[in-house]
């Protein structure tokens, strides 16, 4: 199992520190570093200044979203940064949600499936360098009746196939994932739920004649280091009780149904009535430590070695670290114990 880090987004005021996080993820051998996008810092402007500043470590877009970018834009970032990053780059991709896409892109959030089922053949067929031809229910290139004519693109990547990730939590999403992608991002995946998961995945994959062989199951997991595992948790609440509470509307968070479907239903209301109240506090108090622990790798050294076997156990193949502390001190100790705690489980 490889490690990677995420950086989550730019400019909260730590950006010199995420430089020095990225660098030294890169100097411990860490596999991959991702970067975040919301309607904040773009994801495609920090992964190029990160890869101009490390030399072995691959950079990945977690996400970028699709309705920012048409299609072939995006196939243009990907072969730029692969070919700037001397082949090292990831091309993640997302839908967002209903509120930044409507309200920040003005885009309208409707049939997310077909729309990313669509945007991934285009993509796939821009990368490849033929000439750019798709007829399809939200794109239509070139388009008909005027001065538009198939083109193809000139920039020539690194490798012939860019890993394409998708990130996905409901199960139609999972199940297209895996048909379509590389690889998954995931987010509060527990080993303990991994089915939830893993068997829409593998049912994309079996549709497409693969299995999950060579398939990246890549989640990320927030760490906490310490040894009062009470203390790290509460450091998350936060956290969670944003995605649970108000990542979205009331009728539409994928997170907050996610957390039911791992069983926390009466924890999911509360957290989420409580969060869109804005009893930001209460609503953190609500998340069940449980839930929580299961998410997350908390404790020393040994317990997140454990952890960490469990998650190589249930067939994650790249783990991804989301530290809970802010300050460089904290985020550097998180990077040296994942490391510690992978060749302690024998799993480096």
């Amino acid at each position: 199992m490889r490690l990677g880090i995420n950086l989550g987004y730019w400019g909260l005021g730590m950006d010199a520190d995420n430089v020095a996080v990225a660098q030294e993820a890169d100097r411990l051998g860490y596999s991959v570093c991702w970067a975040a996008e919301a309607y904040g810092s773009d994801a495609a402007t920090v992964l190029s200044f990160v890869a101009a500043r490390t030399e072995r470590i691959d950079v990945g877009s977690a996400i970028f979203q699709i309705p920012a970018r048409t299609p072939a834009m995006t196939a243009m970032t990907a072969a730029t940064l692969d070919t700037l990053s001397g082949g090292r780059f990831r091309l993640g991709l997302g839908v967002s949600g209903p509120q930044v896409s409507e309200g920040w892109y003005g885009v309208k959030f409707d049939k997310p499936l077909a729309r990313t089922r669509e945007y991934v053949e285009i993509i796939r067929k821009a990368m490849s360098r033929e000439r750019l031809v798709h007829e399809g229910e939200h794109w239509t290139l070139p388009l008909p009746g005027g001065p538009g004519k198939p083109i193809k693109l000139t920039v020539h990547p690194v490798r012939e196939q860019i890993p394409l990730y998708i990130a996905a939590i409901g199960p139609k999403n999972l199940e297209q994932t895996g048909e379509i992608a590389d690889g998954w991002l995931g987010i509060f995946f527990s080993p303990e739920h991994a089915a939830l998961s893993l068997d829409p995945l593998k049912a994309g994959r079996a549709k497409a004649g693969q299995s999950l062989e060579g398939f990246d199951l890549c989640p990320t997991v927030n760490i906490a280091v310490g040894e009062d595992t009470k203390a790290g948790a509460d450091a998350l609440r936060s956290y969670a009780a944003l995605y649970i509470g108000g990542m979205g509307s009331r009728e539409k968070n994928f997170y907050n149904q996610l957390a039911r479907r791992m069983g926390y239903e009466q924890a999911a209301d509360e957290i989420q009535e409580k969060y869109l109240a804005k009893d930001y506090a209460g609503a953190a108090a609500a998340v069940p430590h449980d839930l929580i622990d299961a998410t997350s790798l908390l404790g020393d050294t040994a317990r997140i070695a454990d952890r960490m076997q469990a998650y190589a156990d249930a067939g994650v193949t790249t783990l991804t670290l989301a530290p809970a502390g802010f300050s460089l001190e904290e985020r550097v100790l998180a990077l040296r114990t994942g490391v510690e705690a992978l060749e302690r489980a024998g799993l480096a």
